[in-house]
């Protein structure tokens, strides 16, 4: 430890003495030839053969030489001679007309010439090298240059500095449960210890990305109001090989002397993936980074109060041997919220903004579903953005509800020109997917629909929210949902009898649905329950890849086709047996370009009432 500091000073030490040697070889050669003129040296003699001869046309006289410039020819050059004692020699060149002068000698300082050439230089690089020395000394104290890549870059938040309680996470009630005895453990670890169990080492947080899994970490630091230690996984990797494990040898020495702490490693994945025994040069930085994570987490003894929590979303890229117990013991999974939490959550978020009394969380929620934690503050902040914008001192319903489709949609176009006949084909697009989705029996209701230009680039959206949380979907709700996504262009062909791109996205997410439900939802009478596919990455998209024949796979694309025109059939056959109220829902759509799902159902109740009205006189008038 004390001999650590002295490396660096030895080797500004060393660059002292070579920039010194530089310095007086400067001093001594460089210097006194700088501002010479190339001359050439002659007898005084003909030195007085040239001034007698008129060619010498300026001089310079000092007390030991007469440096002058003569012409000779077409040519002026410039030459030397040393001075003798001549009296008549102003005499003479005033004859010649020599322009002359003389340099008055003065007597400089010895002292003068020591400071200024020798100890000034000197004292100027001798500070700047002190100030170097302090900033790489800092650096090795925990700073983040270049003589610190050994060091670890982990931010430190003494006790409770961390600002986060449970409190402060909502909608995840089993992650905090299971995090809860950590905490425990830390503010009472002889309950433990005198029945003889330990605490596992680590603990795994996995889940989507935005769930709250680093602010779970913090929130346990400042319930057990210990250290806490804060760290990405990719800081461990560095250009120089050993730097990595360097660092998580630092980490764990500083957890240790600082015990009982918490530790959080966040995005591990980056320094803990699979290794990979195959691979050329499988020996790499991050190869050893891993390894001495390992044998750190082997080494330390967990009931001095240090743990390990890790946060990942791709739970299946890590190396086995990190996962195993003794290392992260546990595995808590905190996953997309429900109902209930993401009611949780919003409420949690809107306690620092001042909000109208009559927001109905529920009903946000419910229009949420799918979303993480930090989509529904950002929902919040958008809401409270809109009402300020709007001019209005508190958030209001339906500030959160043009939120929730500026998150999912982006902000509205207003100022987007769409040409009347393309948006009576939006029109009746939007007004296809309503109108099939509320003719079956087991689609979502309809919210909203709109025909305003988005910027995520749709041009209109119909907004289905389901009454309740649902967690299965069945075949039939299934198919009605590819039904209903293929009503929007069921409708162009009906009335225009022409199709347009505006179905693209459409088309994409039913064949997603018809695929998944035959390779990996078994919901096919031909493959029945069988695997035909397998997802990677479930929580960041979920890409898939088939695991199947290539004559297997063909059958897939038939039987995909064949689910997706059957949905189009119905479709096309619930619109044409509505195609006046298709047509008066789309009219007034095209009028008022957004109407609630409300409006959307009492136009539609009308048309049913009036069309069972009528239905009673064409049946007597048949009968007459």
């Amino acid at each position: 430890m004390n001999q650590t500091p002295q490396k660096p000073k030895r080797q500004i030490l060393f660059y002292y003495v070579i920039v010194i040697i530089i310095m007086i070889l400067i001093n001594l050669f460089l210097i006194p030839s700088l501002g010479r003129q190339q001359t050439e040296e002659i007898p005084y003699s003909d030195f007085l053969s040239l001034l007698d001869a008129k060619r010498v046309l300026q001089a310079k006289v000092d007390s030991t030489s007469i440096t002058f410039a003569a012409e000779l020819g077409n040519n002026i050059r410039v030459y030397e001679t040393g001075r003798m004692e001549d009296p008549e020699l102003v005499d003479r060149m005033l004859a010649a007309g020599v322009e002359f002068t003389q340099d008055v000698p003065t007597q400089v300082s010895p002292l003068l010439q020591l400071l200024l050439y020798w100890v000034a230089p000197m004292a100027l690089f001798i500070l700047v090298g002190q100030l170097l020395m302090r900033y790489v000394t800092k650096n090795m104290n925990g700073g983040n240059g270049f003589m610190s890549l050994g060091k670890s870059n982990a931010k430190v938040y003494m006790e409770s500095q961390t600002g986060k309680s449970f409190a402060d996470v909502a909608g995840e009630d089993e992650a905090k449960a299971a995090l809860q005895e950590i905490v425990d453990f830390l503010h009472n670890p002889m309950k433990y210890k005198d029945i003889g169990a330990r605490m596992p080492k680590g603990a795994l947080l996995v889940g989507p990305p935005g769930t709250g899994k680093t602010l779970l970490a913090k929130a346990v630091a400042g319930e057990a109001k210990v250290p806490f230690f804060s760290i990405s996984g990719s800081e461990f990797v560095e250009m120089f090989v050993g730097m990595g494990a360097a660092r998580v040898r630092d980490l764990f020495k500083q957890a240790q002397e600082k015990a009982p702490c918490i530790v959080f490693i966040d995005e591990i994945d980056a320094v803990g993936k699979k290794r990979d025994a195959g691979m050329i040069g499988g020996n790499d930085e991050r190869e050893q980074t891993l390894n001495q994570l390992l044998a750190e987490m082997d080494g330390f003894d967990s009931s001095k109060g240090v743990v390990i929590l890790a946060a990942t979303n791709r739970p299946d890229s890590l190396d086995q041997a990190l996962l195993r117990p003794g290392r992260f013991d546990r595995r808590i999974p905190v996953e997309l919220p429900d109902l209930a939490g993401r009611e949780a959550i919003l409420k949690v978020h809107a306690k620092g903004v001042r909000t109208s009394s009559e927001i109905n969380y529920h009903d946000v929620a419910l229009a949420t579903s799918g979303t993480s934690g930090a989509e529904l503050a950002n929902i919040i902040n958008e809401g409270a953005l809109l009402a300020v914008r709007e001019g209005r001192k508190q958030v209001e319903q339906k500030d959160l509800e043009e939120a929730i489709e500026t998150v999912i949609a982006g902000y509205q176009r207003k100022g987007a020109v769409i040409l009347p006949d393309e948006k009576k084909v939006i029109s009746y697009h939007e007004i296809g997917h309503a109108l099939v989705a509320a003719r079956q029996s087991s689609s979502a209701p309809v919210h909203k629909i709109t025909i305003i230009p988005r910027t995520s680039g749709a041009l209109g959206y119909t907004m289905q929210v389901e009454e309740d949380e649902h967690y299965l979907m069945t075949r039939d709700e299934i198919v009605n949902k590819i039904t209903t996504l293929t009503a929007g262009r069921a409708a162009e062909e009906l009335v225009f009898h022409e199709i347009t791109s505006g179905a693209s996205n459409d088309i994409e997410q039913a064949t997603k649905l018809a695929r998944m439900m035959i390779t990996r939802l078994g919901m096919s009478s031909q493959f029945d329950m069988t695997a035909l596919e397998s997802v990677q990455n479930a929580y960041l998209g979920g890409d898939t890849s088939l695991i199947c024949s290539e004559d297997t796979a063909s059958a897939i694309d038939l039987e995909v086709m064949k689910i997706i025109q059957k949905c189009h059939d119905k479709a096309m056959e619930i619109l044409t047996n509505n195609v006046t109220v298709l047509h008066q829902l789309a009219q007034y759509l095209l009028e008022k370009e957004t109407i609630t799902g409300d409006e959307f159902m009492d136009i539609l109740n009308k048309c049913d009432a009036e069309k069972e009205q009528s239905a009673p006189n064409v049946v007597s008038a048949s009968a007459e």
